[in-house]
Formats: structure tokens, sequence, C-alpha cells
């Protein structure tokens, strides 16, 4: 099978990017390797790099949206939310909140949406309910703009992470997308603990690993990541994505000729012409 250097979950891929912590060879998707200048190619995130500031308030976030809905639809809407206060058996409030989730997602407002779906999981209380309605929230957070929002929704997809982990301890890649969710809300190093926890109970975890190496070249730390990356490819020599990284950390390092044979090793990795051209033109921009 061929290794995936791409093989980050989209939702995650944007939380990198937001906390500005990991390099673009892991946010985009469009372009693999990153600049020669080391900038992070732009996106929406970037717009609430390190979420400063409070989240929204959910009352707040439903008045607003409920300003902008037609009046048939807000009497819809309104008999759904006395049905979850007055439903006096767990079965008819997830059943009410599903609804709601419904409506909401009828009228394309999507943070509101996924909080009810995330209400009726919470109900449910199964890993399944929790981890999809976690990523609504994710995928949401990639075109969210307003840095209130974006902190709220990583907030909530947080706390459903966690009551998921808490049904499957053992799923370390809900512990990742917990842990990259911390770094956008303005905590990396809760975030990294996390990750440091993944990796000191798996160490063969790929995804851990490299994030952690990521970390430290953004931290120009390069020695850290070479040491990380030189480990975990002596076990992994396949995969792609870690000798890239090992690659990068030695360019950042100063070690260009050691980069580029790196470079030309990941190449033989992989079998798509495209992602080989990518690697053979960011060569030429390092030389």
């Amino acid at each position: 099978m061929q290794p995936n250097i791409l093989g980050v979950q989209k939702s995650q891929i944007l939380l990198v990017g937001a906390a500005a912590t990991l390099l673009v060879v892991l946010v985009a998707f469009g372009r693999t390797v990153p600049h020669s200048d080391k900038k992070a190619m732009p996106t929406a995130a970037h717009m609430h790099d390190g979420q400063e500031g409070k989240p929204i308030a959910f009352d707040e976030l439903l008045a607003s949206a409920k300003q902008k809905i037609p009046a048939d639809k807000l009497v819809a809407i309104t008999a759904l939310e006395n049905k979850t206060v007055r439903g006096d058996v767990k079965t008819q409030q997830i059943d009410a909140y599903k609804q709601l989730y419904a409506s909401w997602d009828s009228l394309n407002q999507l943070p509101i949406a996924a909080y009810y779906l995330g209400e009726s999981a919470k109900l449910e209380n199964s890993e399944k309910s929790l981890t999809f309605a976690a990523n609504l929230f994710l995928e949401h957070l990639e075109h969210a703009e307003d840095p209130a929002i974006a902190k709220w929704e990583s907030s909530q997809a947080i706390s459903l992470l966690g009551q998921a982990i808490e049904l499957n301890p053992k799923n370390d890649s809900l512990k990742i997308k917990q842990a990259l969710l911390y770094m956008n809300t303005g905590e990396p190093m809760v975030g990294v603990q996390k990750l440091r926890d993944v990796v000191a109970a798996n160490p063969d975890n790929a995804e851990a690993q490299i994030t952690l190496a990521n970390l430290a070249i953004q931290s120009n730390q390069f020695d850290k990541a070479i040491e990380r990356m030189e480990s975990f490819t002596q076990k992994h020599p396949d995969e792609a994505k870690a000798v890239f990284v090992l690659a990068e950390a030695y360019r950042g390092k100063g070690d260009i000729k050691k980069a580029v044979e790196l470079l030309e090793h990941c190449k033989t990795l992989l079998n798509d012409p495209s992602l080989k051209a990518e690697i053979d033109n960011y060569i030429k921009s390092i030389k």
C-alpha cells in the first residue's frame, strides 16, 4: 500500500493551521510541501490564530440566527425547543434535538445544527454519535471567519470528543484530534501533553509522532525533531510523511544536502506522480 504523505484528517489539517504550529505539509491538500520561506499558506483559520478572546455564547448565536429565518420556520423551531424542555423521556429529548438539528441544517445554520446534534449525541452516549457530532463542528471550523464562533465550536468539539474518549480510552485518533483542538483554543501545552501521552502509550503512532516533530520544527528545536523522526523512521522506514518531516528538520537546521537526500528518498516511497513533482519543485526551491 502506498504511504500517505497527506494522512491527516481534513478537520485536523485545518486545526493545525489555525494553531499556527505545524508546517504546510500537514495543512494543505492542494500543496504538499512548505514554501521555502517556511510561512504557512493562508487559510480561513489563520484569521483567528491563537483564538484570542472569549467564545460566543450559544444563546447569542441562536438569537442572531432566529432573526434571519422565516416566521413559519421560527414557529416550528420554537415548538421543538419546548419539546426538549418538557420531554420527560430521554428518547423524546433525543428525537427533539435531532429534529432541531435537521431544521437548522436545512436553513444552512451549521453551527447551531451541530450544537443540537451534539446535545442528542450526549444523551445517546455512544462513541459513534459523539464523534460524528464533533466532526460537524470541525467541518464548519474550516470556514469559520468569526473568532468567537470558532472558539465556541472548538470548545464544543473538545467536550464531545472527551465524552467519546471516556467510552473508548484506546482511540488514539480521537485523542490527537482533541489535542489539536486545544491548540486551536489557545491552550497549546494542553494539546502537546495529550500528544505526548499518546506517544508514551503507543510510540508507533505516526500521526502523534509527526505532529510533535513539526511542533519542534516550528519552535526551531530542529535537533529534537530530528531525534524524534530518526528514531521513528528506523522502525517505520516506509512512512513517507515522516521522512518528509525529517528532511524539513534538517533543512531548518541548515543541512540542505541531507534534506535533499531525504527528499529524494521520500519520492521513492510515493506512487503519485503529482506528489513527486511537488517534491522535485521543492528541492529546486531550497537548493
